[in-house]
């Protein structure tokens, strides 16, 4: 009726430093993407489809660590912990969800950035506000019912001898392990959709970005081409960092030996892609920044 998560393992003396530099990147990732959101719904220079795609990513980003991390600061304080089997399949649903959305919302961005950069004469035309909310209202319902039918096949699964997972969450791998079901359906529907979902847009992206860098080299100035892939640059790296944790921890698994070095994958992908995508929208996008410097000089005046 319950698994056993052990998290990190008995971290003796560095379990309260541990604890409080995980929960201080938590907070730190959990208000940039707040602040990403906030900028992009109050700043009328920020409403524009690139933005509001981004502020999109940000919310997917916010779900998945509120699902991961708080149970995973309660493992590291306690050693480890119970969870039911109920609330463990929920916990795999509830980060499926934003997994996939990420997948769709960074195709959608490449397509964004395809679009303004090979076909800017038809970019108003085609990236409409109506057309936006269509392209991400089908991203969040893909990653809902994708992720639902993963749920359901889980649901269906019975648990009967070991209960011990060694990780901090509840991924799907461990639970097929686990389980003294006949649990080939199971496996087949996942490798169906994992595959697809994960590469089927990364390789969007990369046509996408394959076409951009062709009009890119037909540009005759320095200065427009390097104002053009400064567009791409921030899209390209976040691209980088997630697609390379993901398929490390999904597409191409590391073998049990190796579990530390998966968890350390899974954390990366957990905690630090959350709060890198701020970061670097921030740091890179003159947008961003404007409109960082004039909320911090609002706010200033307001208690002033």
């Amino acid at each position: 009726m319950e698994f056993r998560l052990l998290g990190f393992g008995n971290l003796n003396n560095f379990r309260i430093l541990t604890f409080i530099i995980l929960l201080v990147v938590h907070i730190m990732a959990l208000s940039g993407n707040v602040l990403v959101i906030t900028l992009v719904a109050a700043k009328k220079s920020l409403h524009c489809p690139m933005y509001f795609f981004l502020s999109q990513l940000s919310l997917s980003e916010i779900l998945f660590t509120t699902d991961i991390v708080p149970n995973m600061l309660r493992l590291v304080l306690q050693g480890g912990g119970k969870v039911s089997v109920s609330q463990c399949i929920l916990q795999f649903y509830l980060s499926g969800v934003p997994t996939i959305a990420q997948c769709l919302l960074l195709a959608v961005m490449s397509f964004d950035r395809h679009v303004a950069i090979c076909r800017p004469l038809h970019y108003a035309i085609i990236m409409t506000f109506t057309h936006q909310i269509q392209m991400v209202t089908v991203c969040w319902l893909l990653s809902f019912f994708l992720s639902l039918v993963v749920y359901v096949f889980l649901r269906k699964l019975r648990f009967c001898y070991h209960n011990t997972i060694d990780h901090f969450f509840c991924d799907i791998a461990p639970l097929i392990k686990l389980s003294c079901s006949d649990t080939s359906s199971l496996e087949l529907v996942a490798a169906l959709l994992a595959y697809p979902i994960i590469l089927s847009p990364f390789l969007f992206i990369v046509a996408s970005y394959i076409s951009i860098l062709q009009t890119v080299l037909k540009i005759p100035s320095g200065i427009g081409k390097q104002k053009a892939f400064s567009t791409c640059s921030s899209h390209l790296t976040s691209v980088c960092l997630y697609y390379g944790t993901l398929s490390s921890i999904y597409i191409f698994p590391l073998k049990e030996k190796f579990i530390n070095a998966n968890k350390g994958l899974t954390l990366l992908y957990a905690l630090v892609t959350p709060l890198f995508n701020p970061l670097v929208y921030s740091l890179r996008n003159k947008d961003i920044r404007d409109a960082i410097y004039s909320f911090g000089q609002i706010s200033q005046l307001s208690k002033s």
